[in-house]
């Protein structure tokens, strides 16, 4: 853990020093970073050393409990994980990759990825108004049909992290066998971007967008797997992919949460700073309090990863208690800094809208509650005949 420690430190010095300032940058815009920002950015990290720093230089990817203190640094700013080439989707997609991809795809596809001189997408949602996946992802719709040493691959993807502008898809498709992914090279004419949807966030390049993929030809080596795997592969991705997230704005919160406590301590009313008056210095000892319950959990849930199991419920249990502890916080931030937590003068409002989205993304809080209660009910019946 020491190495990480100090890995951690280098990136923490890094978001606060470096990318901090960007933060005001016209280049941060509705749809995320431009692209000429992600790549100033990421050649400013990769000069100090830090640019995908979870992933040592000999290919090996850090332990989840070390992941978490080097994620969570990284989220101090919004920008921050983008400048380090640790945010979603491309950490997610790197770990995929990085554990279940042929030799020959991790040159051709994660190499690039790692390096910092790509980007990539994950294509799973479909839109609701077809019917297609969404937190069900048995509900998808997109076939994949085989074509002699081909696949051809339909259908329409929604919300989709990143997809404009990134080189790298990864894309679930049904083929006969069930649920199957693909790599594929960005740009593609047969997968058009119909628009980029107006979203409450505003931290990941390219936005999210909503996707046709019409007559899509991948060969047949591209596919991660065998036919029918992709359940089983995105169960992969999915716990630890999860948790990151939980990382990243834990560091986020953190950050707002300093902005709160400076702003309480110089900001003076009724003859006295706002932190001495009772409502906003419980606030804040309540944030610390949910910062720490937040960090325990993510903790928690990172040694399970590490023993080797799926985690499947101790990340629906991390994710549910830390988004919703870190929407707490945010909101009191906002709450505690009155006008200027609503304005952009600092990152706490963008902050909120971040973990709002959150809440919602990689499976909303009900979602999660639901699959739970199922799992109760399961072992309820097998201890009980």
């Amino acid at each position: 853990m020491s190495d990480a420690a100090t890995i951690a430190a280098r990136v923490e010095a890094f978001v606060r020093e470096v990318v901090a300032p960007y933060e005001r940058d016209p280049r941060c815009g509705a749809h995320g970073p431009s692209e000429d920002l992600v790549r100033e950015l990421r050649a400013r990290a990769k000069d100090a050393g830090v640019l995908t720093p979870h992933i040592l230089a000999d290919g090996t990817h850090l332990h989840h409990r070390e992941v978490a203190i080097i994620l969570r640094a990284a989220g101090l700013s919004p920008l921050g994980p983008v400048a380090t080439n640790v945010a979603a989707p491309d950490e997610g997609n790197m770990y995929l990759l990085g554990q279940r991809a042929s030799d020959e795809q991790k040159a051709r596809f994660l190499a690039p990825l790692i390096a910092g001189e790509a980007r990539s997408a994950f294509f799973m949602t479909e839109p609701a108004a077809e019917g297609g996946a969404g937190s069900d992802p048995s509900m998808l719709q997109t076939t994949a049909t085989r074509d002699g040493n081909q696949w051809r691959i339909d259908g329409r993807k929604a919300f989709i992290t990143g997809a404009e502008g990134a080189k790298v898809g990864i894309v679930m498709a049904k083929a006969d066998e069930g649920a199957t992914l693909f790599l594929v090279d960005l740009p593609d004419p047969a997968i058009r971007i119909e628009r980029v949807l107006d979203t409450i966030d505003s931290s990941m390049p390219g936005g999210h967008a909503i996707v046709a993929i019409d007559g899509l030809r991948v060969p047949a080596d591209q596919m991660l797997g065998a036919p029918g795997e992709g359940f089983q592969l995105a169960q992969v991705r999915l716990a630890p992919a999860r948790l990151t997230h939980c990382m990243r704005w834990l560091g986020a919160c953190t950050r707002a949460h300093e902005i709160a406590v400076d702003y309480a301590n110089r900001r003076h009313a009724f003859g006295k700073p706002l932190v001495d008056h009772e409502g906003v210095g419980f606030m804040l000892a309540e944030n610390l309090i949910d910062l720490k319950q937040a960090e325990l959990m993510i903790d928690w849930c990172a040694g399970v990863l590490d023993t080797g199991a799926l985690g499947t419920a101790e990340s629906s249990m991390a994710k549910v208690a830390v988004s919703e502890a870190l929407m707490r916080i945010a909101d009191r931030c906002v709450q505690v800094m009155g006008g200027t937590g609503v304005s952009g003068d600092t990152i706490v409002e963008q902050v909120f809208r971040e973990v709002r989205a959150f809440r919602i993304y990689d499976g909303p809080t009900e979602v999660h509650k639901w699959s739970l209660a199922k799992k109760i009910k399961r072992e309820w019946k097998t201890a009980n005949g």
